[in-house]
């Protein structure tokens, strides 16, 4: 008799033979032993993506988004589930709650695995950039691309119950692809709130940080000032200008000097012509 491995590649998103995996994961009786093994996937390559994007500003913000981005993954599938699989039950799903589960969590494993190919290329760019603005877009970017491929795979997998098994209905598909968008809405403001998962080299370390503004404005803002359209002071700079106001106060000092030095070359020139 074969021992099951706990961490088992045969339950990985594969677009060859496809019909053969879509079979692996929608089967009953295999699904808690693939929840576990997704789980496990899942946590590994997010995780390895996470420190990529920490060792920016070192070893410990490193390992702490290296658990940051796991968090946010699971999190964002945890707080959305109940409600997707509610309404797939009401629309005549057959689909039992340990099978849909192993579904989302096939797409999700897809999505952290895309990601960390990438890292070569977020690493190349670590060491020959080390623009702030255009790395944290470079993020939102490989993982906006790689979530594409991974709910293209869920969408692919109710697709194959609804066709090929007439366990889940025509119109669930639709409704899961407006979950999608629920799905990125909760993800990206989870985002903010666990930020920051690179952290600016001009801050201390901080596990998390106050809650202020919103993700969508972080992105233009980050946007503005890559293509030099925003203020280039940044942050740092405008509270470093708050906390010196002396330069600012000896800029007024000379504006005045110059101010006084013009009216008395006035008078001096009216004195002469009377």
């Amino acid at each position: 008799m074969k021992k099951k491995k706990i961490i088992s590649l045969d339950y990985f998103p594969s677009f060859q033979e496809k019909d053969a995996f879509y079979e692996k994961i929608t089967h009953e009786q295999d699904a808690p032993s693939i929840i576990l093994t997704q789980f496990l996937l899942l946590f590994i390559f997010s995780f390895l993506y996470g420190v990529v994007m920490g060792i920016y500003n070192g070893w410990l913000q490193a390992v702490t988004a290296g658990f940051k981005v796991p968090i946010l993954f699971i999190l964002s599938m945890l707080i959305c589930f109940p409600a997707f699989f509610m309404v797939q039950y009401i629309l005549g799903s057959r689909l039992k709650f340990y099978s849909m589960l192993a579904i989302i969590l096939t797409g999700l494993v897809l999505t952290s695995a895309i990601m960390l190919s990438f890292s070569p290329i977020v690493i190349f760019f670590l060491i020959t950039s080390k623009n702030y603005d255009f790395l944290k877009l470079l993020h939102v970017a490989i993982i906006g691309f790689a979530g594409i491929f991974g709910m293209r795979t869920i969408v692919e997998t109710l697709k194959f119950s609804c066709e090929k098994k007439n366990v889940y209905p025509k119109i669930g598909v639709k409704i899961f692809q407006f979950w999608i968008i629920i799905l990125a809405f909760v993800g990206m403001q989870l985002a903010w709130s666990l930020r920051p998962f690179i952290g600016a080299k001009d801050l201390p370390y901080q596990f998390l940080r106050k809650q202020e503004s919103n993700f969508y404005l972080a992105v233009l803002q980050s946007t503005g000032r890559l293509l030099n359209l925003l203020d280039q002071r940044g942050p740092i700079k405008q509270e470093q200008e708050k906390i010196d106001p002396q330069k600012k106060s000896e800029d007024v000092k000379r504006q005045d000097l110059k101010t006084q030095d013009a009216e008395e070359q006035k008078k001096e020139e009216n004195v002469e012509k009377k």
